[in-house]
């Protein structure tokens, strides 16, 4: 199934990016990159959610420096760019692989594409792996760890839940009982001619 794939390959980052635990430690991918290869686009995909996460983090420090803040902004301005990119990315390649589906009269669209699912996905692999450092944190309170497992087990019912309904949907449109559609981003505020600021307010 395609999400145990995605889950797999997630925690592969995840696992990875915190060997060194760095928000500016180099990139590789393991994957070849040719011809659209799905997993080279996944571990793509959570490498720039896992590397945010921390920008996100460390942009919360209430003693940063404010000139530093500024700079981490741009920086998770431009993740947010490259995050939206590879989901487009994704769904592409969801559509030339199901290019010669013959969708049925009856089929219909779903609330979001198939990459939109598999961005959450990834998120949630992150909400996993940080909740759980939580539920056993030597250092944190019983009262703490407990409350943390709590919503760890939420967490891993929802991944299963997202998993399957992710699954179930790439099915549908395998079958012709769903299709996909891919609304490239039509953001304004990093647009020169669409942004009033940076137009000069003209």
């Amino acid at each position: 199934m395609f999400s145990e794939k995605a889950n797999a390959i997630f925690k592969e980052v995840i696992d990875k990016y915190h060997v060194i635990d760095k928000v500016d430690q180099s990139f590789s991918n393991p994957y070849d990159s040719k011809s659209q290869n799905l997993e080279h686009l996944l571990f793509r995909k959570c490498w720039i959610d896992t590397v945010q996460w921390h920008y996100e983090d460390i942009i919360r420090d209430p003693n940063i420096d404010p000139v530093s803040a500024l700079t981490l902004k741009r920086q998770i301005d431009a993740s947010n760019q490259d995050r939206t990119d590879m989901v487009e990315y994704i769904d592409s390649y969801f559509l030339e692989n199901n290019k010669g589906v013959h969708t049925k009269a009856n089929a219909t669209i779903n609330t979001e594409s198939p990459a939109w699912g598999v961005d959450r996905l990834s998120i949630l692999a992150l909400k996993v792996y940080h909740m759980n450092e939580e539920a056993i944190r030597e250092n944190a309170s019983e009262v703490h760890r407990n409350a943390c497992q709590i919503k760890l087990n939420i967490l891993l019912e929802q991944r299963v839940d997202l998993s399957t309904a992710i699954d179930q949907l790439l099915n549908d449109i395998e079958k012709g009982d769903k299709y996909m559609k891919v609304y490239k981003q039509m953001k304004m505020y990093n647009d020169d001619e669409l942004n009033p600021v940076l137009r000069g307010g003209k």
